[in-house]
């Protein structure tokens, strides 16, 4: 008897018609219900390990400036009293220098924030089809796209049809026709033409340090010019961070996308076979850089795409191998 209470339960398939079945009381149901929930423990510091290590360490490098910029301005005082009042009027530059170098940075951080928030509530007024929201989300496009001059035109048509869309999930799409395509073409024109550039100098090059250097500088200064058409506009830590954000997003996409139509083309038929190894550099090295610039696209853009299509890795690197087998050969001729 108590190897069948210990044993499991079988699943069972019974009808609700029968006249063996019993349904629970209702004064089960209101025990259930009168039973506490489990909620998950509270975190016992407001502030992260690392975060007190960094604010701490901030801070001792503060105090460390403040000491040293007032002994140096009591030894100019001690040589000559004009001595203090240039130290004085440099350190109140620096000072400023300093604010506004940090107010910059953290616009440029509020900048890339405000694009995931767009973002963010833009998929969730899509789900959900919520017209306040999708209200809220058209009208925070429309101000980043006035840094664009071109797009006075498409901004005056998306004000006219605010309040004649009903639906949240239309006016996003709505957005995205009107305001998105020219930016999105010359998106794509920059990730080709940095794709380009990455695998002739690539091919061309005779030093590996050389291709390393110029591969990221490209990447990077690609994923900048993206976040400025879009609206991002980062600093040095924007920077940054927009480069941990694309990286992340390549790690959760899949990387270079190995079933992209264009890396079929080049592995299934066997043209990486026939590829010189420097040439192969450059059009390995090229479409890392043009699969960056899509991941980059992504993360700056400030509505998913939706209503248009997401370029793909061959709209980008299109006539990649072409441009390079040129320019090697006219390389070799001039060697």
């Amino acid at each position: 008897m108590s190897d069948e209470r210990n044993s499991p339960r079988r699943p069972q398939v019974f009808r609700l018609d029968e006249a063996n079945i019993t349904l629970a009381p209702p004064e089960m149901a209101e025990v259930e219900a009168a039973l506490p929930v489990p909620v998950p423990p509270k975190r016992g510091w407001g502030l992260s390990l690392a975060g007190l290590f960094w604010s701490a360490l901030g801070g001792v490098l503060s105090l460390a400036a403040y000491v040293g910029l007032s002994k140096l301005v009591e030894d100019l005082y001690a040589r000559a009293p004009w001595l203090g009042w240039v130290g004085i009027g440099v350190t109140a530059l620096l000072v400023i220098a300093a604010v506004l170098i940090v107010a910059r940075e953290v616009a440029g951080l509020s900048r890339l924030a405000r694009l995931d928030d767009i973002r963010d509530r833009a998929e969730r007024a899509l789900a959900e089809d919520d017209r306040p929201l999708a209200e809220g989300v058209v009208r925070d496009v429309l101000k980043l796209s006035s840094h664009a001059p071109t797009l006075a035109r498409a901004r005056m048509d998306l004000e006219g049809h605010l309040s004649g869309i009903i639906d949240g999930a239309d006016l996003v799409r709505l957005a995205e026709r009107t305001l998105l395509p020219a930016l999105d073409a010359q998106a794509r024109q920059m990730v080709s033409d940095a794709a380009r550039n990455v695998s002739v100098v690539t091919a061309v090059s005779p030093r590996a340090a050389v291709d390393l250097a110029f591969v990221l500088y490209s990447a990077v200064t690609l994923m900048r010019r993206l976040a400025y058409l879009y609206g991002g506009r980062p600093g040095t830590l924007g920077t940054f961070r927009l480069v941990r954000h694309v990286l992340g997003h390549l790690a959760v996409t899949g990387g270079m996308a190995a079933g992209d139509t264009l890396v079929q083309q080049i592995v299934g038929q066997g043209l990486a076979a026939r590829l010189s190894a420097r040439l192969g550099e450059g059009v390995v090295n090229g479409l890392l850089t043009a699969r960056l610039g899509l991941a980059a696209i992504a993360v700056t853009r400030p509505l998913p795409f939706t209503a248009l299509p997401a370029p793909r890795l061959s709209d980008v690197a299109t006539g990649l191998m072409r441009k390079t087998e040129e320019e090697e050969t006219v390389a070799s001729r001039r060697q």
